[in-house]
């Protein structure tokens, strides 16, 4: 057989393994576990950071707001250092709302050797506690709930004896580059995370989607949350490896009722979203960013070069393995599209966006190297840190 035949059949034989070996990663079955309403419903304390946030507040906050929790419940919303309004906005809107109570608080600057999410959530908790709430629940100020979330989340959690309960929020879809990156941004997540391995008794994968999280307060005192995890910059992997290190149980889905309403209509901001951390994910490492590009390249970008220049050239053995390792390919992304509602013409497109995700990756470890680090809304965050062992 030919090179490129050779390699056709490699990823054939890769994605063979995906397919079957991976977690059936590719599967978006992975909802709310069963869950019954307890005898006692706990107090809860919902921590929302937020950085310049004013236009999305009006959106997300009265979701929060509005919240129908049978216990006890209150938000509050750490603004870490807008300069929109932010903290302005979210009073008006408590004030319209009239729902659950709202505190506002400002935690000044991170201090050295924290990420402002981080220390925005650990002044957010460390205000929380006071309260002694039984739960804390972690989502980001651009992610809606339905009115049901938060009983449904804690129901979840104290029927299943779960510390952590995180759902991956449904991304916005509107723009025609959002179709195209986003249902993909969830499968290579659950790919590099597949949910059915992590939602498994004593797992080594472990992951959260830090857009929701519910988390008893007690795991994470245990854990040493935030603090054992302020260098982190994708700090909800590093908080669910805390939360398990110290012997928590976890919990990792796709959310249902649960919707992030960033809107991000340009590349450009696709690009940023994804490569700001791309490279701290590879942990910084050159040689696991080359074997990246290299696995990227033979899964995801060779089926479809093995069936042109197979069918150009002659060979049949490249044209049917490129061929065939694309339709398993395209296969695995249905679901994924199924649930994100879109059209499942867009299956085949999945090499293309594949070749972005290699391209942002690449972009990100350039940008590590130029000094700029993980860069997200005026902040710089030059060598993140995973969580460090206790």
């Amino acid at each position: 057989m030919s090179a490129i035949a050779w390699i056709a059949v490699g990823s054939l034989a890769a994605w063979g393994w995906l397919l079957l070996g991976q977690g059936f990663f590719w599967r978006t079955d992975q909802r709310l576990p069963r869950r019954a309403g307890p005898p006692h419903w706990p107090r809860v304390a919902v921590v929302v950071p937020a950085r310049d946030e004013a236009h999305v507040l009006p959106v997300s906050l009265p979701s929060l707001l509005a919240q129908d929790y049978p216990g006890d419940a209150e938000v509050v919303l750490v603004d870490d250092g807008s300069t929109d309004g932010t903290a302005e906005v979210a009073r008006k809107l408590a004030a319209d709302c009239r729902g659950l109570p709202l505190t506002v608080t400002r935690p000044g600057e991170p201090e050295p050797g924290w990420t402002g999410k981080l220390w925005a959530l650990r002044h957010g908790i460390g205000l929380a506690r006071a309260r002694e709430p039984e739960f804390l629940l972690l989502t980001d100020a651009d992610i809606a709930h339905e009115p049901d979330s938060l009983r449904e989340l804690v129901a979840a959690a104290v029927t299943n004896r779960l510390d952590l309960v995180s759902q991956m929020a449904r991304l916005r879809v509107a723009s025609g580059w959002e179709r195209l990156v986003v249902p993909a941004f969830v499968y290579f997540f659950a790919q590099l995370y597949p949910f059915r391995r992590i939602n498994r008794e004593g797992a080594r994968t472990t992951a959260a989607a830090g857009g929701c999280v519910l988390l008893r307060a007690d795991a994470a005192e245990r854990a040493g949350v935030p603090e054992v995890i302020r260098h982190a910059v994708i700090d909800d992997v590093s908080l669910a490896k805390a939360v398990r290190r110290s012997g928590g149980r976890i919990w990792l889905g796709l959310a249902e009722r649960v919707d992030s309403v960033r809107p991000y209509p340009r590349l450009a901001d696709l690009w940023r979203m994804v490569s700001r951390s791309a490279y701290a994910q590879l942990r910084h490492n050159p040689l696991v960013l080359a074997g990246t590009v290299a696995g990227l390249a033979l899964v995801y970008l060779a089926p479809p070069v093995a069936l042109v220049a197979g069918v150009l050239g002659g060979d049949a053995a490249a044209a049917w393995a490129g061929g065939l390792a694309w339709a398993v390919m395209a296969g695995t992304y249905l679901p994924m599209l199924r649930y994100y509602r879109q059209p499942l013409v867009l299956a085949p497109t999945l090499p293309f966006t594949a070749l972005l995700y290699l391209l942002m990756t690449v972009d990100s470890a350039v940008q590590h190297y130029r000094g700029r680090g993980a860069a997200w809304k005026g902040r710089t965050y030059a060598r993140p840190q995973p969580a460090p062992e206790r």
